[in-house]
Order: structure tokens, then sequence, then C-alpha cells
């Protein structure tokens, strides 16, 4: 788009209106104007007049202390790893290779207890020719419980400890353990990767989605709690993915295979372990459903903090001057402690999950090892076995713990994903036409033909607006506030479609042309300035990426920009951020219009764009622009009605409708609603400034 400003910024209002001014403050002064209603219903203006201005007007509107769907998020969340799907196999079989590598680990070192058991036990029965006579010898002088346990140990009688068996089954164990770690470290990169790129596709499509949405989106939502959205949400579900995603797979194999283990060691004891599985899961669903509703309020509560302190942070040169500092204050402290709260609950009821999952692992652990203990008196077992055993124990209510204490995280990234599926899910504006029209030549010719327009279906703005404008003309759109002068332009630009009707250019249905082409050969100043971070040179040049330095040079001094861009050390090169420390606010305006300059578009429209700089500058100004508007269609709103006496045709607008049309002569002898405009910013004589 050739344009001087972005009109879907959230921040900027249409320009008709005072932005910064309180609504009453604003009555106050004009209190015969009539009121605006050139803003959605939903926007934040309109939310000012119905009586909710002020900072902190947003607060609110957003966020709920309840998921909308819970199940539903979490499933969509899982299904965008789809496109991951063989790294993710990948990821599950080193995960498999490591786990199994962890389950045989305490077996086998199970088989290095038993030797030094049997090597300890060998030379006290050295009288023996088998450890079967041992047994019977233990047997026969009524020691049954000593022969049982005999019985389970692989012992001959006189040979002593075998440190070279021994140190055989150590080494088989720490290979063991190693091979573990190799295949964890090598599960955690791979799973690191497949996340990361499933989050990049995720914030590209979210971009995608912005640049789709209409501008009525932008107007309903606080620019605070869309950025939260796109940034805090988004990133606490990559961290919450990260987090939990390895070793959720990871809990799940191990509960598989040391079930598998435990029942092959001793179905019984296997038994006795699965008693707290029930237990865990009632505990883990009880306190996760608690938890659930203060995950997604927190998450709410820390966009309606982040649209706050962007909103005090942007408008904070008038906090100070209206003495509101100690409202602000105030009310961040409210939604600060909301959040904190909110927070609080989440972690500290979900925090519950692990201490009460650890009570049952310990019960289990205790009714192992007693009945363990019996098996082994009993010569069921032996003390290898039940060594394994209650490391296996440990081993399968560890995963049953780590799943239930992540059961916050889950719930903390599937409420971020929630509302980062209800951006996904919004409305977008109307899609582009299949077979794209064209004129022949854009000339600019532009025709407005029985065009309605209304942002509340109940409240009709724009009723029947006929106009055309040949191709050359300059145009100066006036009236009072809210009376449809910006709502005009952007129905030209397509930011909003009309109700009825139909708007041409060049004989084209703009409707039937894609938004891309309409817009590139329409270059727009606006009242609010934009500028991004980066040198003055490449914020002139943004409208014509392959501009040389000679032509940003050019247009800046068409512009009176290259004046005071040389006082600067840096001259063109000097860097600006998004607020544009370090120059005035006219020097900005100066700056968008250089912007335009370079663009040389088809069709210009002026909103306010010399509403910031001095008059002399302004005359300055008007001149170049009658030099850059020779040839091209011009649109110029404007309150101060010394800029448009030159226009070709002015017109009149009040409430959506055009009163009145002409030249400023002719406008001014019909004695109607421009000459009173006229007459009331010029009560007295106008010095023209040479």
């Amino acid at each position: 788009m050739t344009s001087s400003e972005t009109p879907s910024n959230p921040e900027n209002p249409p320009a008709d209106e005072a932005p910064g001014t309180p609504p009453d403050l604003a009555k106050a002064a004009a209190p015969d104007a009539p009121e605006a209603t050139e803003v959605p219903s939903g926007s934040q203006e309109a939310a000012a007049r119905r009586g909710g201005g002020g900072p902190g007007r947003f607060m609110g509107a957003q966020g709920t202390e309840k998921s909308k769907d819970f199940g539903g998020s979490a499933k969509r969340l899982v299904g965008l790893l789809g496109p991951e799907r063989t790294l993710l196999f990948t990821v599950l079989g080193f995960g498999v290779l490591g786990v199994g590598a962890q389950v045989v680990g305490p077996r086998v070192l199970g088989k290095a207890t038993d030797l030094i058991v049997a090597g300890a036990t060998g030379p006290r029965f050295a009288g023996f020719p088998s450890k079967e006579a041992a047994v019977e010898a233990a047997r026969a002088k009524g020691g049954q419980h000593t022969a049982d346990l005999l019985s389970t140990i692989d012992f001959t009688p006189g040979q002593g400890m075998d440190f070279g068996a021994i140190g055989t089954v150590l080494l088989w164990v720490l290979g063991i353990y190693l091979a573990a770690i190799l295949f964890g470290v090598v599960q955690g990169r791979l799973a690191a990767l497949a996340i990361n790129r499933t989050v990049f596709r995720l914030r590209e499509e979210v971009e995608a989605k912005l640049s789709r949405l209409p501008l009525s989106y932008f107007d309903r939502q606080p620019r605070g709690e869309v950025l939260s959205r796109v940034t805090n949400d988004i990133d606490n579900i990559n961290q919450s993915m990260q987090q939990t995603m390895g070793q959720v797979v990871n809990s799940l194999l191990t509960i598989v295979g040391v079930l598998a283990m435990m029942f092959w060691i001793s179905p019984l004891l296997a038994v006795i372990a699965l008693v707290s599985v029930p237990v865990s899961v009632v505990v883990a669903t009880k306190v996760g459903k608690r938890a659930q509703p203060q995950f997604i309020k927190q998450w709410g509560s820390t966009g309606k903090l982040n649209a706050h302190i962007e909103e005090m942070f942007t408008g904070h040169s008038l906090v100070k001057v209206f003495g509101r500092q100690q409202e602000a204050a105030e009310l961040f402290e409210r939604e600060n402690q909301a959040l904190y709260e909110a927070s609080f609950r989440a972690q500290f009821i979900s925090g519950i999950i692990q201490p009460a999952m650890m009570l049952v692992g310990n019960i289990n652990y205790v009714l192992v090892a007693v009945v363990g203990g019996l098996r082994v008196a009993t010569g069921a077992l032996s003390i290898g076995d039940v060594q394994a055993f209650i490391q296996y124990s440990r081993q399968f209510s560890q995963p049953l713990s780590q799943v239930a204490s992540m059961a916050n995280l889950v719930q903390s990234g599937v409420a971020s994903a929630e509302r980062v599926f209800e951006l996904l899910d919004a409305e977008e504006q109307s899609p582009e036409p299949q077979h794209p029209e064209r004129p022949a030549e854009v000339r600019g010719r532009v025709a407005f033909e029985d065009v309605s327009f209304r942002y509340d279906p109940a409240k009709p703005l724009i009723d029947g607006l006929s106009l055309k404008v040949e191709p050359g003309h300059t145009v100066a759109i006036v009236g009072p506030t809210g009376a449809g002068k910006t709502t005009m332009v952007n129905l030209l630009m397509r930011f909003y479609e009309v109700s009825g009707g139909r708007i041409t250019l060049d004989g084209v249905d703009i409707a039937a042309m894609s938004r891309e082409e309409l817009r590139s050969g329409i270059g727009m100043v606006l009242q609010d300035t934009w500028l991004f971070g980066g040198t003055i040179a490449e914020n002139i040049a943004y409208g014509a990426e392959s501009a040389t330095r000679e032509q940003v040079v050019a247009a800046a001094r068409a512009a009176h920009v290259d004046r005071f861009v040389r006082t600067l050390p840096e001259g063109y090169d000097t860097v600006l951020d998004d607020e544009g420390t370090g120059v005035s606010a006219g020097e900005k305006q100066l700056i968008t219009i250089a912007r335009a300059f370079l663009a040389q578009p088809s069709i210009l429209v002026l909103d306010e764009a010399t509403s910031s700089v001095d008059t002399r500058t302004e005359v300055l100004i008007q001149r170049a622009m009658a030099e850059l508007r020779t040839g091209r269609t011009s649109f110029v709103i404007a309150h101060r009605l010394s800029t448009i006496r030159d226009a070709d045709v002015i017109l009149v607008m009040e409430n959506g409708s055009i009163v009145e049309q002409g030249g400023h002569d002719e406008l001014i002898a019909a004695d109607g609603a421009y000459a009173r405009l006229y007459q009331a910013q010029f009560a007295q004589a106008v010095a023209e400034v040479d």
C-alpha cells in the first residue's frame, strides 16, 4: 500500500476527533457541536461516549474466568504439531529407547545385589557340597524361614565374592544409563526443534491473520490486549509445550515400561502398586478442575494489565496534564492485584497436586516394601528382585507425580492457546475477488454512487451519498466532528465495506479490485503520524522501497524536512524509535508528508496533514503540495478552512450527507453551512504569510 500512514493502527481514531481529549471536556469546549457518530459503536471512542471514557475504559471488556472449550482448545493445540509428524515419531522412538534403558537398569542392578549377597553367603556354608545340601540342612534343623531365604540366593558353598562378575554387571549398568542419557539428549533436541517450528508457524499464522482483520476489529480491541495475545500468550504456549511435551511422553512410556517389569517380577506387588493409580487420578482431576478457571483468569488479567500500561505509556503526557496520575496508579494497582490473586490461586491450587501425589506414592512405597519383605522371607522373591521392584515402584509413582504436577503448565498453555485461537477465529474482512479487475489506466476518476454505510446496523451514518471527482481535481471535505469525513476516505480505501451503493475508480467498482491493487495507487497522510524504528531515510522511503538516496533527499526538500534533518548529528541516518523520540510532532508530520511525496501516488488523501506544523511552514507545505497534487486526484480533510481555499470542489458534510458543494467564493456567497463555519473561524481578517 502506498500510504503514508497505517490507518488500521488501533491507536489512530478518525481524524475528525481530538485524540486523547476526554469526552466531557470536549463537550464542554464545544457545547453546540453535534454528537459524533462517525466511530463504530464498539470502538474506543464510542465506549468513551457511552460513559466509559478515561484511562482503562477497556478493563472490563476482555477476559473470562471460565474456559469456553478447554478440551477443544487442547485438541486444536496438539493438532498444530501435525506437520511435524515425522519428527515427532522420531522423538517417540528415542523416547522408547531412553525409557527402555532406564527401565532395564534397575533389573540389571538387582543382579549385582544378588551376586553380592551370594558372595557373602557362600563362605558361611563351606562345609556343604552344594547349595541344595545347605538348604536341606537348614530345613532339617527347623529353620524353615532360613531355608526359604537361602533358596532364593544363587550361592556356591565355600565361594566368596566374584568381583569380576560384579564389575561386569556394574559396567553394564553404567553403559545402560549412559545410553539412556544420550537418547534423552537427542530426544530433547528433536522435541525442541518440533515445538519451535510449530510456534514459528503459529506466529506466522497470527501475523497473517492480523493483516486480514478488518479495521473494525482493532477499533473494538485495546492495542495492549492484542499485543498480549500475539506476544505473551504465544510465548507461554511455547514454554508450556517445551516443558511438558517431552516429559509427558517419557512419563507415559516409563509408566508402561515399569508396569511391565513389575508384573514380570511379581504380579502381586504390581497389583498393590496399581492401587495408587485411581487415587492419583482422582486427586489430579479434582484439583485440576479448580485450577483451570484461575489460569483463564490469570491470562485474561495479563491482557488487561498490558492494555492499561500501554494506554498510560502512550498517553502519559495527557495523564500528567489533567492530573490523573493518582487515578491511573489506582487502576494499575487494582488490575495488578487482580493478576496477583489469579496467579497466586492458580499456582497454589495446582501446586497442591504434587505433594498430594507424593503422599500417595509414599504410602504405596511402604506397602511395597512391607509385602516385598514378606515375600523374601517366604522365599518367593530374591533380595535383588525386591530391591529392583522398590526402585520400579519409585519410578512408577514419579512419572505419575510429574504428569500431575505439569497440570498447571498444561492448563496455563491451553488458556493462552484459547486466547490466540479466538484471535485466529475472528471474523476477517471480505475475501478478495477470485478474478480481480483493474482499470486500464489509473487516472484518478472517483465516483460515489448512492453510497450508504453504518457501523451499527441500527444507526445509519452515510445514506445515499453520490459524488463524482474528475482526475486531477482537489476535493476538500469539511464539516463538524462526526459528520462522516474520515469515514468517506476509509470507504474509498476499503478499510470498511459500503453497506449499499458502490464506489468506482476509473469506472471499475473498487469492490471488484484487489485491496493491494487499489491501495497501491493511493497515498495517505494522516493527522496521527506513524513512524517505525529506523533511520529518517528509511522512514521516508517506506512507501517506495527502491528509492535512491537522491530521491529521498529530493522528497525531503519538497516537504521541508531537509532543513531540520541537516541539523541532526547523523543527518538522514539518525535512528528514530517507533515513538519518534528526538523530533517534534511537527517534524514527524513533515517526515510522513515527505513519504507521500516520494511515493508519487495517483490519488492523494490528506487528513489534517498539516495540523502539527507552524503557520509559516504550513504555507510552504501547501505550496509544495499544490505541486504534488498537480495531475492527481486529491481528497483533503481539513478543519482549518484557510488550507482549502484553492480546492476545485469543497464538500460540506453534516450527518453523513453532503449539504453543500462548490468553490470557496461560491459557498461563501451562498451564506450557508460553509459560510457559518468560515465566519466562526475567521471573525477577523487573516494575515497571509509570504
